[in-house]
């Protein structure tokens, strides 16, 4: 598929359907990311990790009310860096964007949090200020930075034994396009398990020997541990696929489960219970006759592909020194 001639690869500076902005404190080692739809968009959402840190998921769900969502927005900070939503919710407010209840705006804002607190600094985490910051970034444009940056500031992976076998990851962006339609993913790595080329199976990232000399496997780590045991070391991948084509929400939580096939080629082990992982898919395409309409399984297969493709561009822009990073990590 990545030979396709059907498909060509973007920026997503060119796309206006949505934009991305991002808030980040890299001493601290962590930040936000807020995806906003101008137009706003229909939402559906797969969760698959067994530790979730999330806000507003619900309004993804097909039996609840219809009305298009303003933001996704991605941090770091584990349950505590739910708070940046209140600034993205008052940034949305104040320029006029939220469902109008009548007496007020209430921006619609879904929001994923990875667990970061183990890099840089465990008591400064997302918060409001962090939230509206990323918010007015993404009210002005869109950022097409990766790596290290906004909600992947703080993001690892290879954890199984601890941050001192770690290794650093980051937020990566994969958009394709043909004819008028459009697939784009983000996500941020931050993975109990080690991170694969699904193309080649070659391993980018993950869990290193003790004296951080080479690689190990975590998947024959794991196997070491036939009895009940707590493997929290804080992990959870998120992200968004967002197309311009027309989709409902039960369609689009369909489409995120099959986005999450990225998982599974890339993350190794995933889902596992010391994991939060969560894939939103969205759609800006608007109800009417001229909206841009294709298969369901075309589009869930093509997101689990660039799905694939952005996590890797997450590892290989997030590349740091073992120096810093043990310098980082507590």
């Amino acid at each position: 598929m990545s030979n396709s001639p059907m498909f060509s690869e973007i920026s997503v500076n060119e796309l206006t359907h949505f934009n991305i902005g991002h808030a980040t404190d890299k001493e601290a080692g962590t930040g936000v990311t807020v995806i906003y739809f101008p137009e706003g968009a229909t939402a559906g959402c797969d969760i698959s990790g067994g530790g979730p840190a999330s806000r507003e998921t619900p309004l993804t769900m097909p039996m609840t009310a219809d009305n298009p969502i303003n933001a996704i927005v991605l941090s770091g900070g584990s349950a505590y860096g739910l708070a940046a939503s209140d600034g993205v919710m008052n940034c949305l407010e104040e320029h006029g964007i939220g469902y109008d209840t009548g007496v007020c705006l209430v921006p619609l804002v879904c929001q994923s949090c990875i667990f970061d607190l183990g890099y840089g600094s465990s008591s400064i985490r997302p918060d409001s200020a962090m939230g509206r910051a990323a918010c007015e970034q993404a009210l002005t444009g869109t950022s097409n930075l990766t790596g290290c940056v906004g909600a992947g500031t703080g993001a690892t992976v290879g954890k199984i034994f601890g941050m001192k076998q770690a290794e650093k990851s980051g937020l990566g962006i994969y958009s394709v396009k043909s004819g008028e339609f459009t697939m784009t993913a983000i996500v941020v790595v931050n993975a109990l398990g080690d991170i694969f080329d699904a193309e080649t199976g070659k391993k980018l990232a993950g869990l290193k020997t003790a004296d951080r000399s080479e690689y190990i496997s975590c998947e024959e780590s794991l196997y070491n541990f036939m009895a009940p045991r707590d493997m929290f070391t804080g992990n959870t991948t998120i992200g968004a696929v967002i197309t311009n084509a027309s989709f409902k929400k039960a369609e689009l939580n369909k489409i995120a489960s099959m986005a999450r096939n990225a998982y599974s080629r890339c993350i190794n082990p995933v889902g596992t219970m010391a994991d939060g992982d969560t894939i939103y898919a969205a759609s800006t395409a608007k109800k009417d006759s001229d909206a841009l309409s294709v298969d369901i399984n075309f589009a869930g297969t093509l997101a689990a592909h660039v799905m694939s493709k952005a996590i890797k561009n997450a590892v290989e822009n997030s590349k740091i020194s073992d120096e810093e990073f043990l310098r980082m990590i507590r």
